[in-house]
């Protein structure tokens, strides 16, 4: 990637004026992708006869189809960071990615079942296109590094959670509270503003997002050709196979689905890890510090798997258990998924200040440490939430607080851990892989969301409470691992703070 020439003369927030395009950029962005996420396992599970109906899924479909959903998302940000760096640019990506978000949320606004899948596809394959790019760009803005790009991005990350705690709000009072579908077109709408602003914002970005000059035209056209027809064969096979389930004549279900996509994935990293190991040409060290990467990678997923349960069997646990009546008037059961941005936009620059408040007095967790920390935050969250539900009936719902308080301990674990992850991955990386190790912090969001819908697809069998104690149990048995594991993996590190 080029240097980007930046004009200095125009500032936002004592950053680049640039920064102030991608800030609202993704934060449209976001305010679609959450503010959908709120309604959509609600919608798939409402009834087809109420007055505001839905599909009338069962939960297990339902969730297997929010997994696949939510994991692909991530997966597919590997093509489109292949895409933008070898293809179009971080620019033109970002830009058509939005317009097929945008198509999709419009998409799943008009009432029929082909068009609300057609959406979901739609906006998955925007979402790999747009997201890992609109990061790429805000590094470019800044070409010096050091501290100065480190608060550019903490801004940028406000920008983030700003556009998660608005989107569940709109998209969930219109969705709820009138019609599923004028939720839907919210999203859109969002998306929409975002690449208004995003275009208009061009000229402050200077050169950044722009495809590297150094690439020869042919050569572009030429990768082209070849990512076209991939593209279009994988498109087609995984046509045939959806045909093939939806019509019967393959016998699987949603739910066998996924968990067959979560084998193929954990085959693949497993792979990828055996032969980096065995034949990648690393050094002593730099295979101990590939080892830690595999290590972080299952810590993680083994969190996502329980954080991302936020949309899916917390979101039914807001709908259905809890009392969300305020002088008369009911609250969405979508509006608490906002608990958790807000809580990040209060307490992120807290923990960053700690971190470094530790560091300087050589009191500074390890990594090991942080990571059992985020795993103990979110199993912590996930006791209480099983404490309240053993005393929640839909005829008797609890507090809304029981879940505030879930969302408080699982933020607490996800600035403990996701952060220091993506720190550590690029610190690991070996030379010149730190884009691959990035993707595979990708990969293991996307399964850790894969298992997030299969896990709340249990709500089919399982009483709230038993489900909720069963995975607080699991990710604190982890965590206790990951601790008395910790020594052993800042020795591994061997110099890498």
């Amino acid at each position: 990637m080029q240097s980007p020439s930046l004009s200095v003369d125009k500032t936002f927030l004592g950053q680049p004026r640039g920064l102030a395009t991608l800030f609202f950029t993704e934060m449209w962005e976001r305010f679609s992708y959450y503010g959908m996420r709120a309604l959509l396992i609600l919608f798939m599970t409402a009834t087809t006869m109420s007055e505001n109906p839905g599909m009338g899924l069962d939960v297990a479909t339902a969730a297997a189809i929010y997994g696949l959903y939510t994991s692909l998302v991530y997966l597919l940000a590997l093509p489109g960071g292949w895409v933008a760096d070898n293809l179009w640019g971080q620019r033109k990506a970002i830009y058509v990615g939005g317009w097929i978000i945008a198509a999709g949320h419009f998409s799943m606004a008009i009432p029929s079942d082909y068009t609300f899948f057609a959406g979901l596809i739609l906006i998955v394959i925007g979402t790999g296109l747009l997201k890992p790019n609109v990061s790429s760009i805000v590094a470019d803005l800044y070409p010096e590094g050091g501290a100065r790009r480190d608060a550019g991005f903490s801004v940028f990350y406000m920008g983030i959670n700003l556009g998660a705690f608005l989107g569940p709000i709109v998209c969930s009072f219109l969705g709820e509270g009138y019609n599923w579908h004028w939720g839907f077109s919210a999203a859109g709408f969002g998306m929409v503003l975002g690449l208004f602003q995003f275009k208009a914002g061009y000229k402050y970005l200077g050169t950044a997002g722009t495809l590297n000059d150094d690439l020869v035209r042919e050569e572009i056209r030429s990768k082209e050709r070849k990512f076209y027809l991939i593209a279009a064969a994988i498109a087609a096979v995984v046509s045939l196979f959806a045909y093939s389930v939806s019509s019967g004549i393959l016998d699987f279900s949603l739910t066998e689905v996924a968990e067959g996509l979560g084998s193929v994935i954990l085959v693949l990293v497993a792979g990828f890890f055996i032969y980096m190991l065995t034949v990648g040409g690393l050094s002593s060290d730099e295979k101990k510090r590939l080892g830690v990467i595999a290590w972080i990678f299952v810590l993680a997923a083994v969190f996502w798997s329980g954080f991302e349960q936020a949309g899916s069997s917390l979101n039914l646990f807001a709908q259905d258990l809890t009392d969300r009546v305020f002088f008369g008037w009911e609250a969405p059961a979508g509006w608490l998924q906002s608990v958790n941005s807000l809580f990040i936009i209060i307490f992120a620059p807290l923990f960053g200040s700690l971190w470094i408040w530790l560091a300087t007095r050589n009191r500074n967790p390890s990594t090991g440490v942080k990571f059992a920390l985020g795993l103990f935050g979110l199993g912590a969250g996930f006791f209480v939430l099983a404490w309240g539900a053993s005393q929640a009936t839909p005829e008797f719902p609890v507090s809304p607080a029981w879940l505030v308080v879930t969302y408080f301990f699982h933020t607490v674990g996800e600035l403990c851990l996701s952060p220091v992850g993506m720190s550590a991955v690029t610190k690991l990386a070996p030379k010149g892989r730190v884009s691959q190790m990035m993707g595979i912090w990708f990969v293991a969001t996307a399964l850790g969301n894969l298992f997030a819908g299969l896990v709340a697809g249990r709500l089919e069998t399982l009483a709230p409470s038993s489900l909720f104690t069963n995975v607080a149990m699991i990710v604190a048995v982890v965590g206790l691992v990951s601790i008395i594991a910790s020594p052993a993996v800042k020795k591994m590190m061997k110099g890498v703070d």
